[in-house]
């Protein structure tokens, strides 16, 4: 079977990672295309299902790059809106263990403008599911507009979620805000560890879980790191291992798991309205699956999921 098309909507960021220089007045940068919803459609369309990105890109020099990037990987811009804004950048220094931390300069850029006429005209006709989160649906004027457009696409579509919370741009609080009706309008939501701190601090994974079932979401998969992902289907649970690899940073880990969940789900009939033939084993097949991709993008600078063909390379020599 052929996956449908999935959908992502969200915003594409600039990275701009910190390099040494010889010079000490001098920052030396290397700029990478970004943003976790990009990094998701760039991963799926890698992956071989069909993805189309809604995003408003600028007609900066980052936006160039971010156009060039996205539809290298395969990914359909015909829904993408030209903005007349600047692009988002993120600054990112990697620590010993190639974790990122972030300073971001986003006022007034093209990814948070959205408008309710830019997302009416977009046919779902042939979307299995749509997939969004991150800033683009926390940070006005464009939230509410894709809380409204998510609303609609319900109707149809396998609604995903990750909210993927940057505490430097919106405080925790604006998320935890929207959280419920959130939970309300998704049947998947996926986050982090970090994420869960951030949104519930001091709430153990299970228990937080319950919480979002309560709201309306059935699916949630947090993923842990190191220590794998718990996956909670209407609370029926069970957790998974990650992937042992040589990690260089975990930039874009978290969307590739995304990408590879959904890829999976979708690949296997199973997207396209509320999960009602969704088992747990089909979970842990999905989240298996996913746990691969994520760590096939650590194992690599910056945010560069794999290609299906380097599954397949990986899958020869008793991998996925």
């Amino acid at each position: 079977m052929s996956p449908r098309q999935i959908t992502v909507l969200g915003e594409c960021v600039a990275d701009a990672f910190t390099e040494p220089s010889n010079a000490s007045n001098e920052l030396a940068l290397r700029v990478l295309p970004g943003g976790g919803p990009a990094n998701t459609a760039v991963a799926l369309a890698r992956l071989g299902t069909p993805a189309r990105f809604l995003a408003r890109l600028s007609g900066d020099v980052f936006g160039r790059l971010f156009r060039a990037h996205l539809e290298a990987s395969g990914v359909d811009l015909s829904c993408a809106v030209a903005a007349g804004e600047p692009s988002t950048l993120a600054v990112a220094e990697l620590d010993a263990h190639g974790q990122a931390a972030y300073s971001f300069h986003a006022q007034n850029t093209a990814d948070w403008q959205w408008s309710p006429g830019e997302l009416a005209r977009v046919d779902l006709s042939e979307t299995a599911c749509v997939h969004t989160g991150s800033l683009a649906l926390v940070r006005e004027p464009g939230g509410a507009v894709i809380e409204e457009f998510l609303a609609a696409a319900s109707r149809q579509a396998t609604i995903g979620i990750d909210p993927n919370v940057r505490p430097l741009l919106e405080r925790p609080e604006a998320y935890r805000d929207r959280l419920t009706r959130w939970c309300g309008l998704a049947d998947i939501l996926r986050l982090s560890e970090d994420d869960l701190e951030l949104l519930l601090p001091g709430t153990p994974p299970e228990q937080a879980c319950d919480t979002w079932h309560a709201a309306g979401v059935r699916l949630v998969v947090i993923t842990l790191g190191a220590e794998g992902a718990l996956a909670s289907l209407d609370g029926e649970r069970l957790r998974l291992p990650a992937v042992a690899t040589r990690v260089v940073d975990t930039v874009g880990a978290g969307d590739s798991f995304t990408a590879g969940l959904l890829h999976h789900l979708g690949n296997h009939g199973l997207l396209g309205g509320r999960l009602a033939g969704v088992g747990i084993e089909d979970v842990a097949e999905a989240c298996r699956f996913a746990a691969h991709v994520a760590a096939l993008t650590c194992s690599v600078p910056g945010p560069n999921p794999p290609w299906r063909s380097q599954l397949e390379q990986f899958a020869a020599v008793g991998g996925v």
